[in-house]
């Protein structure tokens, strides 16, 4: 049996497992039925990826979150994990389900607790904008939560069964290859040039890549996730050394946090057994809502080695014609007009038009496949 043992411990010290058996009496109980989000996150509280969450938060947990970002025992924690109803339930046990009434999971009911969802919004987003799609989801919630430990015993269909593992599954699986030190990327936009560099940068100085596009609820504008994971296999494997890259669904919803959700994705990748952490320009972010590099300003919120996974920090790259390579701000020494960037408005015009952008900026396989997703 692989140990993995050599790996960095999970958040807390311990894989959380809040799998269990169907109970008997599961459809005489009083039923929620969570949305899409929720139910992304019903998901990582099952595998550990949430640990040590091994429910939806208490109001203890959710204040201290929300003020300190610290859960109540004083461990990192940056965002909110809550389930939110229209009233307290009745009985000290209730049914989770999907949209379809589909029983997944029971909460075994500790509290429900009244919430401002504009300090939250203020607090974590940085904004009170209902144009944030943050704080428009927030916004439109029930207005109570409810806290409680879960039991989660049927697992949501993954959307791609080959990229759908656990905690469990890629530790064991950088164990195999013999992995200490792992990197892992967020991703939930086609990798470029740019994206790949730093990557590539990144996985020079340790075993392996994770690279672990989110494939739970994004705002209707982002590229498809069918399209993007078409777009990380044909990179993966034309341009990675196979032994090198592992790519793995992260099942998370987005939430547009900006900073906040950097840390929150670090915990996250750390319970995945990565001892690295990529952070890019506006990490997280949506529209002007944040800084250029807040999502990286953050992580001095926190003692070094506070969150024991390590953030590796990246500046915008380019490619500079006058070097004849991807560069920034911080290696380049040459002019803008030497820089090959393209807006994201302006590489949508190209694509619809079925125009490949240059390869300085994309792959063309990639491209390609953005073209045919634009014309289909």
């Amino acid at each position: 049996m692989t140990t993995t043992d050599h790996l960095i411990r999970p958040h807390g010290g311990e894989l959380v497992d809040r799998t269990g058996e169907r109970p008997d009496d599961v459809e005489a109980l009083e039923q929620i039925t969570l949305t899409s989000r929720e139910l992304s996150d019903l998901d990582m509280l099952a595998s550990g990826a949430l640990s040590p969450l091994e429910g939806f938060m208490s109001r203890e947990d959710y204040e201290h979150v929300v003020e300190e970002m610290r859960l109540g025992s004083g461990l990192p924690w940056a965002l909110p994990v809550c389930l939110a109803v229209d009233e307290a339930p009745r009985g000290d046990r209730v049914a989770l389900a999907d949209e379809t009434g589909r029983p997944l999971a029971v909460l075994d009911v500790r509290e429900s607790f009244e919430y401002d969802k504009q300090h939250e919004a203020e607090q974590c987003f940085r904004t009170t904008d209902a144009e944030h799609p943050g704080v428009a989801r927030l916004y439109g919630q029930k207005p109570l939560y409810l806290a409680g430990r879960v039991t989660v015993f049927e697992r949501a269909e993954p959307s791609f069964p080959e990229l759908a593992l656990d905690p469990v599954d890629t530790r064991r699986t950088f164990a195999e290859r013999g992995w200490r030190r792992v990197v892992g990327f967020q991703t939930r936009n086609p990798i470029h040039r740019a994206h790949e560099y730093l990557t590539k940068v990144a996985l020079e100085t340790v075993d392996g890549l994770l690279i672990h596009p989110l494939v739970g609820e994004t705002k209707s504008d982002d590229v498809p996730v069918a399209t993007r994971v078409e777009c990380y296999r044909l990179l993966v494997d034309g341009y990675y050394p196979a032994d090198r890259v592992l790519v793995a669904a992260f099942p998370a919803a987005m939430r547009y946090a900006g900073p906040r959700e950097a840390i929150w994705h670090a915990i996250c990748r750390k319970n995945y057994g990565c001892s690295h952490f990529i952070v890019g320009r506006d990490h997280a972010g949506v529209g002007s809502y944040y800084g250029s590099y807040d999502a990286q300003l953050i992580f001095d919120d926190f003692s070094p080695h506070e969150l024991d996974i390590e953030p590796m920090f990246f500046e915008h790259t380019f490619w500079c014609t006058t070097c004849g390579a991807m560069a920034s701000a911080k290696t380049c020494p040459h002019p803008a007009e030497q820089h090959v960037f393209l807006s994201g408005t302006k590489v949508r015009e190209m694509l619809e038009a079925g125009e490949l952008p240059p390869v300085e900026f994309s792959r063309p396989e990639v491209a390609a496949a953005l073209i045919e997703a634009y014309r289909s």
